[in-house]
């Protein structure tokens, strides 16, 4: 089964509102026209800086899909600081990111808060990016596959199949993000592949082909084109890389084929 490539540029808390349309602006005029016929690129600026950019990718009419880093799973409610999925859709953001290794690490999200964000982003009309890895030490001990296809089944839990098929689900090695370290392309298509493996024998053959796997953890323009070669992996959740337009524009280009 055919499926279209997703690049997605996760800017975490960096730009202000006027970097983020600047860096907006300077990718759609990076990224050849025809790039948007054989890939979809997202960006996910932070809160204060989504209606800045919706703005922008509406008035200039961009070929580029606006999405957030996180969200809770209730539409309204007393959670000082946090951002309802309701807002999120308000705002014509269509996907966001649940689950980040950061999120599960340093706020303490757990596999149960993951689902049911999953679900609150299906119900309010958007689409979730899940993602899911394992630590350094876990790799070491042998245990990645335990680990990563434990959270994707958590994850999925009470999804119908139809929304599995839908989404997306980001293998994000949590030894790899931000510290220069990429698992090679051989590595990131053998858990790729395990993860579509697990989505068939839970959801079916069709969805499982039908599903979009990202990889994420330092992804540059010189390690794309060999990931995307490998026939499990969909596209790339892009963290530091996608602050620079410029970089981005090559990553999302070398997806495109």
């Amino acid at each position: 089964m055919s499926r279209t490539p997703i690049i997605s540029g996760n800017w975490k808390m960096n730009l202000n509102h006027f970097e983020a349309i600047q860096t907006v602006q300077k990718l759609h005029y990076s990224l050849p026209k025809e790039v948007h016929d054989s890939v979809d690129v997202s960006v996910h600026p932070p809160f204060t800086d989504i209606r800045s950019v919706q703005t922008v990718i509406e008035a200039d009419d961009l070929d580029i899909i606006l999405g957030a880093q996180h969200c809770h799973w209730e539409p309204t409610g007393a959670f000082t600081g946090e951002i309802s999925p309701a807002f999120l859709a308000k705002l014509d953001v269509k996907l966001v990111i649940c689950g980040h290794s950061e999120r599960r690490d340093l706020f303490g999200e757990t596999d149960e808060m993951v689902n049911r964000k999953v679900k609150a982003i299906f119900q309010h009309g958007m689409t979730p990016i899940m993602c899911c890895g394992e630590s350094l030490a876990e790799r070491e001990a042998g245990e990645t596959e335990a680990k990563v296809l434990g959270q994707v089944a958590a994850g999925l839990e009470g999804l119908q199949a139809e929304q599995v098929a839908s989404m997306v689900i980001a293998y994000e090695p949590i030894w790899a993000i931000g510290t220069g370290k990429t698992a090679t392309a051989d590595d990131a298509q053998a858990v790729c592949q395990a993860i579509r493996v697990a989505v068939a024998a839970s959801f079916g053959a069709d969805t499982a082909g039908a599903v979009r796997i990202q990889y994420g953890g330092s992804v540059k323009a010189g390690t794309t084109e060999e990931l995307m070669a490998q026939p499990d992996v969909d596209g790339a959740l892009v963290g530091g890389a996608s602050l620079d337009p410029e970089e981005f524009s090559r990553i999302v280009q070398f997806a495109a084929g």
